[in-house]
């Protein structure tokens, strides 16, 4: 045998199980604590649904309302919340201990755009050969950059040699 279907959202008309609800009108005025068949009835009269808004009270809060009507609100102030969220995401510069001043200015000026877009940076200093040998380069290289966005960014992550490599993770301020 299977289960029934799992309904999700608030339950509405005959799905109300309590025997009493705090009824709100379609004008939304309070009308009291009544039996839920009376609330029910008062819901076919208005021509719209019984919808028990908040489940856990007691007891509980139903609403005289059009069903379709509410989810479809509720739908729209989804979409809006999820519009006006922002991801953060971490963007990653890559960078060579013995890197040129102009290379360093584009890689900088790219950087202090995923502040401004409020992403968090990564900065990865990749070592090859011989460089290995000289860490205190690459250490030198990002205590510059992290001085240099001392004002509009903080170090999330501080440098740690990984390997081959030193990582650095700064987060907009």
């Amino acid at each position: 045998m299977q289960a029934p279907p799992v309904k999700d959202g608030p339950r509405m008309n005959q799905e109300i199980r309590s025997p009493r609800v705090l009824l709100i009108d379609q004008n939304g005025e309070k009308q009291g604590v009544m039996p839920t068949s009376a609330a029910l009835e008062a819901a076919e009269e208005a021509g719209m649904d019984l919808v028990e808004i908040v489940a856990t009270a007691d007891p509980p809060v139903a609403k005289i309302l059009d069903y379709g009507k509410f989810r479809f609100q509720e739908q729209k102030k989804k979409a809006e919340q999820r519009k006006r969220q922002k991801v953060v995401e971490l963007k990653e510069i890559k960078l060579r201990p013995n890197i040129d001043t102009h290379d360093y200015e584009v890689k900088t000026k790219a950087m202090t755009r995923f502040f401004e877009e409020g992403d968090k940076v990564k900065v990865t200093l990749r070592f090859r050969g011989r460089e290995m040998a000289h860490p205190e380069l690459g250490m030198k290289l990002l205590n510059k950059v992290q001085a240099d966005f001392d004002e509009v960014a903080k170090v999330e992550f501080a440098p740690k040699m990984e390997g081959r490599q030193m990582i650095m993770i700064l987060a907009p301020r």
